[in-house]
C-alpha cells in the first residue's frame, strides 16, 4: 500500500485496516505535508453550505494555508472562509494517526465549541467502520472530548470562557479560534494556553478582526518579528462569494480592487450588496487588506489617529520602580503643586488593577503612573507615599467600591490630611452623569494637548475604551481602563478647582485658602 505514491483516496482508505496503518499515515504526513490535502481529502466529510454531506476538499484559502503554515500560526480573515473547519480537520487526522497527541480546539463561546465538536464528531462518524470499531474506538466521546485509548490520543473542544481552558494540560496541537471576541482577559487566556504548549507543538491563532485593540490585534501587530507566520485571507478569496455583475460605473476604491487583485463583475456585485447589508461592518465581517479591516471595527471613544501617533513619540520613563508598576516621568520639582488621583479596585493576586496618576497642577501634565494589584490598606500607603514625595499632593480617591477603605485607611493609618472632598463628602464619585464628561474631557486633551501624557499602558488603554450597547463606555473585552479612569479623575478634579480658583479672592479658593494657612486639624480641597 504505502510503495507509491499516495493518489487514488478509494484505494488507501480501504486499504487502512490496523494501528499500524494508522501509524504509518501519520509518519507520511509529516515527511511530506503535501499530501496533507489528500489525506484530509479521502478520510474526512463535512456538510457545505448547502447541507450536503462531501468530503472535506480544501478551497482555495485552506490550499493557501497548508502551504504556508509553519509551527506558529496568526489567521486574520473574512467571514467563512473555513479556516476553523481546515484546521479541526488536519489536527483531527494528527490526533488519529499519532500516538499520544492531546489536541485542544478553543472557541470564543461554548455554541462555538459545540458547533466545532459536533463537526469533529462527524470526521469520525463518517471513517471507515473497521476504524471506529478497531484501532479508533473510543472510550470517551462526550460533549467536548474524544479519547483514543489504543492511540492514549484525545480531542478536545472548550470555551475561552471556562478559566481553566489549558490548566495542567501538556498540547501538541492548539487552535485558538475567533480571539478577537474572547470573553474576559483574552491576553492571559493565552498566555495559559501558550505554557501548556509542547515544544515543537502546533498552534493556529484565527479570527475575523473586532477593532484595532486587544489581544488578536496586539498579536497580529507582534506577528513576523517572533517566529509567529501571518496569513491574511481576504473575502474575494471564497469563490461562493459572487452576485450580479456590476460592469458599469463603478467607483475609485472598485476600480482600484479590480486593477490590484482581479475582482470580476461578479465579485463587485457582491460587495455592493455586503455594502447595503452590513453597512460600517463590511469592512469588520469581509475584510480586504490587514490595517483598514481593524480601524474600521470598534467604536473608539477617542481619535485614534491622535493616540497612535503619541504612542509612537512618547518617552522612556526616567525611574521605574514596585517591579515596573511604578513608572516616572517627571520627578517633583520645589515649589510647583501636584495632584495624585486613585482609582480603586478589589485588589489580590486575581483581582482588578488599581492605578494611581500624578499630575502637575499648573499644566495638567502626567508626572508617574501606578499600575498594580493591591489591596485598599497597601495602596492608601502607595498614595499616600506618592503625594507625601510630590510636596504634600492632594490626594484624590475614587470613593466608588473600594475607595471608601482607601479613604479611611488615609485617614487613620497613614494620618495624610490632603484629600479632595466632594459635596461635603471625602473623595470623587464617578457617576453616569460625571464619566461622560470625564471621557470629553479626555477626548479632547488628547487631541489638543497630546504632549500631557507620557504612559503607554495609558494611551494603550484609550485605544481599547469602547462604546458599547446602551450608550455605555468602558473598556473592549480583555482590555483594562484603570489607568485611563485614574487619569480621567485628575483631570477632571483639576479643571474643577482651577475654575473654582478663579471664584476665589484674589484669585485663590477661600478653602485652598484655609489649607494653606494650616486652619483646622485636616485639611481638604474642595469641590
Amino acid at each position: 500500500m504505502w510503495g507509491r505514491r499516495v493518489g487514488m483516496s478509494s484505494e488507501w482508505v480501504g486499504a487502512m485496516r490496523d494501528l499500524k496503518d494508522l501509524l504509518e499515515l501519520g509518519r507520511r504526513m509529516e515527511a511530506r505535508p503535501e499530501w496533507v490535502m489528500t489525506c484530509v481529502e479521502g478520510l474526512l466529510r463535512v456538510r457545505d453550505r448547502e447541507g450536503v454531506e462531501r468530503p472535506l476538499r480544501a478551497n482555495a484559502v485552506q490550499q493557501a494555508f497548508e502551504r504556508e503554515r509553519g509551527r506558529q500560526n496568526i489567521v486574520l480573515k473574512a467571514r467563512q472562509m473555513g479556516i476553523t473547519t481546515w484546521v479541526a480537520g488536519r489536527f483531527f487526522l494528527k490526533t488519529v494517526t499519532t500516538p499520544g497527541v492531546l489536541t485542544l480546539q478553543v472557541a470564543q463561546s461554548w455554541e462555538a465549541a459545540e458547533g466545532i465538536f459536533r463537526m469533529v464528531q462527524r470526521f469520525w462518524e463518517c471513517l471507515p467502520e473497521d476504524l471506529q470499531e478497531g484501532p479508533l474506538r473510543r472510550s470517551k466521546a462526550n460533549s467536548g472530548q474524544m479519547c483514543f485509548p489504543e492511540l492514549d490520543s484525545e480531542f478536545r473542544v472548550v470555551s475561552a470562557g471556562d478559566e481553566s481552558a489549558g490548566r495542567g494540560l501538556t498540547v501538541q496541537n492548539l487552535h485558538c479560534s475567533e480571539v478577537s471576541r474572547w470573553p474576559g482577559d483574552a491576553g492571559e487566556t493565552l498566555a495559559g494556553l501558550r505554557a501548556a504548549l509542547a515544544p515543537g507543538g502546533e498552534m493556529v491563532m484565527e479570527s475575523t478582526p473586532n477593532g484595532a485593540y486587544g489581544s488578536f490585534y496586539e498579536e497580529w501587530g507582534r506577528a513576523g518579528s517572533n517566529g509567529v507566520v501571518r496569513h491574511f485571507f481576504p473575502w474575494w478569496m471564497e469563490e461562493a462569494y459572487v452576485a450580479a455583475p456590476v460592469q458599469e460605473g463603478l467607483r475609485e476604491d472598485e476600480r482600484a480592487l479590480v486593477l490590484g487583485h482581479g475582482l470580476t463583475p461578479e465579485q463587485i456585485g457582491f460587495r455592493r450588496g455586503l455594502e447595503a447589508s452590513y453597512r460600517g461592518l463590511r469592512s469588520q465581517e469581509f475584510a480586504e487588506d490587514a490595517e483598514s479591516c481593524f480601524k474600521a471595527t470598534g467604536e473608539c471613544c477617542f481619535e485614534v489617529e491622535a493616540v497612535e501617533m503619541r504612542l509612537g513619540s512618547v518617552p522612556e520613563p526616567v525611574e521605574v520602580r514596585r517591579g515596573g508598576a511604578l513608572r516616572v516621568w517627571l520627578p517633583p520639582v520645589a515649589g510647583k503643586e501636584y495632584l495624585v488621583a486613585v482609582d480603586t479596585a478589589g485588589g489580590g493576586a486575581d483581582g482588578d488593577f488599581a492605578a494611581v496618576q500624578v499630575i502637575e497642577m499648573g499644566s495638567g501634565m502626567q508626572c508617574a503612573e501606578l499600575q498594580q494589584r493591591l489591596g485598599t490598606l497597601e495602596l492608601a500607603k502607595v498614595s499616600a507615599e506618592l503625594a507625601r514625595e510630590f510636596g504634600g499632593a492632594l490626594i484624590a480617591v475614587e470613593r466608588n467600591n473600594h475607595g471608601a477603605g482607601v479613604l479611611a485607611y488615609l485617614d487613620s493609618v497613614e494620618r495624610y490630611a490632603k484629600v479632595y472632598e466632594q459635596g461635603g463628602v471625602a473623595g470623587w464619585l464617578t457617576t453616569a452623569g460625571s464619566k461622560p464628561r470625564m471621557v470629553s474631557r479626555m477626548g479632547a486633551l488628547l487631541v489638543e494637548s497630546p504632549w500631557l501624557f507620557f504612559s503607554r499602558r495609558l494611551l494603550g488603554e484609550c485605544r481599547t475604551f469602547v462604546s458599547m450597547a446602551g450608550g455605555r463606555t468602558g473598556a473592549a473585552s480583555g482590555a483594562h481602563d484603570d489607568c485611563l479612569m485614574a487619569m480621567g479623575i485628575a483631570q477632571a478634579v483639576r479643571a474643577e478647582l482651577a475654575g473654582k480658583k478663579k471664584d476665589g479672592v484674589g484669585g485663590v479658593h477661600p478653602t485652598l485658602r484655609k489649607v494653606r494657612e494650616g486652619w483646622g486639624t485636616r485639611a481638604f480641597w474642595v469641590g
